[in-house]
């Protein structure tokens, strides 16, 4: 019963986390052009249109029961079609960063909650559950809007480093999405492994999520 509470805590958060943040991405892209989300259906809470089996279900519910001190997921793509987009290279970037940008509100509407919960709410068995969910959704939040910013195709991060670079540059690191699969997998695993045969600490995900956290954190504490 504990177990399948925990995991209740987990599921609904990482859901709402994900699916809120590629409609963030789809509607950025109407608003600038692009209606191909919308008539895809994307524009929805219904998890179903969002589920991607490995990003959605199998990494996240990997992480959670490996205790991992870091989480995050993702969605189905939200497809958006750039040269629809009113300029595209520009609105690119506003597209990209429109999933982070709602995974951090997310994560600051959560603490602000929590607050409120400790302040004015008596302790329940409903409110512990509650408050689980919304801590779930901070933590969830944060990580998934750090891990997107990285700067590496075809994550945001890198839509938003295309578009910031001029465009001889810009072209050159586009095609570096091809190998994008294979770069995270070096970056997750790889290095990590043989900095362990070294003797190093060549972990650069991780490296990064602490630093991008914490640097998130301060942002909401300087807001709160």
């Amino acid at each position: 019963m504990t177990q399948l509470l925990s995991f209740s805590m987990f599921v609904i958060p990482l859901f709402l986390a994900i699916i809120l943040h590629e409609m963030a991405h789809g509607w950025a892209a109407l608003k600038l052009g692009d209606k191909t989300a919308q008539k895809a259906g994307r524009l929805t809470l219904n998890p179903i249109a969002h589920i991607d089996p490995v990003g959605t279900i199998f990494v996240p519910g990997l992480l959670f029961l490996s205790g991992s001190p870091f989480m995050f997921g993702w969605a189905k793509p939200v497809p958006v079609r750039f040269e629809a987009l009113r300029d595209p290279k520009r609105d690119m970037g506003l597209v990209a960063i429109a999933g982070p940008l709602m995974n951090f509100l997310m994560a600051f509407v959560a603490v602000f909650i929590l607050i409120l919960f400790e302040k004015y709410l008596p302790g329940s068995f409903v409110f512990a559950w509650l408050k689980g969910n919304f801590q779930a959704l901070f933590i969830i939040s944060i990580s998934l809007c750090a891990f997107n910013l990285f700067p590496m195709l075809p994550l945001d991060g890198g839509r938003i480093v295309v578009s910031l670079l001029p465009q001889k540059w810009a072209q050159t690191y586009s095609k570096t999405e091809q190998y994008g699969f294979l770069i995270f997998l070096l970056l997750l695993i790889g290095l990590p492994y043989l900095g362990r045969i070294l003797n190093l600490n060549l972990d650069i995900i991780g490296a990064y999520m602490v630093w991008m956290r914490t640097g998130l954190l301060h942002i909401i504490d300087w807001f709160i």
